[in-house]
């Protein structure tokens, strides 16, 4: 049987340095990394063509290596202003094309193959037929570019106070069957999936090897263990079918931003009492 592959999400380190982030996953022995691409951690706003950026990469290079982390996952802020893949005006939606673009550019860079995307939300006074048609759109020339460089964009599916857009299954396969390119995969959000009252066996069933990554928390993105979703019961199952793709801990609700350290250790430790993690 595949051991489960394991990392973390840095976005609950939301009001720490990269240099503390660093320090805390070396305390804790966490070797991969799913990096929240944004400020304080990472600056995509900085011009190519100057030091400042160039030093921003090496430095992370240079801290990973040092540490000998890898990142898993490149994952973009794309919730919030000021980007929109569904946005009625172009301009906006050009403008998050092309923030994506250098986020793979910059994931390319830092050793990852690897993209995460969501649908964020249509504003919700348009049809969202519309909102959906621009997103497609987006996507498609998102996916065309990544294609080129040989990452993946993988696709999560948000809760309905977050989208309305993909937020379950049948939104998932839609979108994918939509965009059309191959190179579009899918990032299962176990919190989300419940909310959705659905099963981790239809998504898999569904999309098989085309599932490149999971974010696993307890309701309400709570540390594992203190909610109330059957953890175990994913786990067996993503232990029966040898899934072998990384499961990232998403302990980010921001009760847990003062320590986010703790939140992270406890849910290891739940892990390795309940034999999922050596």
């Amino acid at each position: 049987m595949t051991r489960l592959k394991f990392s973390a999400m840095t976005v609950s380190y939301i009001q720490y340095s990269l240099d503390y982030l660093i320090k805390s996953f070396d305390r804790l022995k966490i070797d991969n990394i799913e990096l929240w691409a944004a400020l304080p951690h990472y600056d995509i706003y900085l011009d190519k063509n100057t030091d400042l950026y160039n030093n921003q990469l090496e430095k992370i290079k240079n801290k990973l290596k040092e540490n000998n982390m890898k990142i898993v996952m490149f994952t973009p802020e794309t919730l919030a202003y000021p980007y929109s893949y569904s946005h009625p005006n172009e301009k906006i939606r050009n403008r998050t094309v092309e923030y994506m673009k250098k986020a793979c550019d910059d994931a390319l860079d830092l050793g990852c193959n690897q993209v995460f995307i969501n649908s964020g939300c249509g504003l919700r006074d348009i049809p969202v037929e519309e909102s959906w048609k621009n997103c497609v759109d987006s996507f498609k020339k998102i996916c065309k570019y990544a294609k080129n460089l040989g990452i993946n964009i993988v696709l999560e599916q948000l809760q309905p106070y977050e989208s309305n857009l993909v937020i379950n299954l049948q939104d998932c396969i839609r979108m994918k069957n939509d965009v059309g390119y191959d190179n579009l995969k899918i990032c299962l959000d176990l919190v989300a999936m419940e909310v959705a009252n659905e099963k981790i066996e239809d998504y898999f069933n569904t999309f098989g090897d085309d599932i490149a990554h999971i974010h696993l928390a307890d309701s309400n993105h709570e540390i594992l263990g203190d909610g109330n979703f059957p953890i175990d019961k994913y786990l067996e199952y993503l232990e029966s079918i040898n899934f072998d793709k990384y499961i990232s801990l998403e302990i980010n609700d921001s009760i847990y931003w003062n320590d986010p350290e703790k939140s992270i250790r406890e849910s290891i430790r739940w892990l390795k009492d309940n034999n999922y993690m050596q």
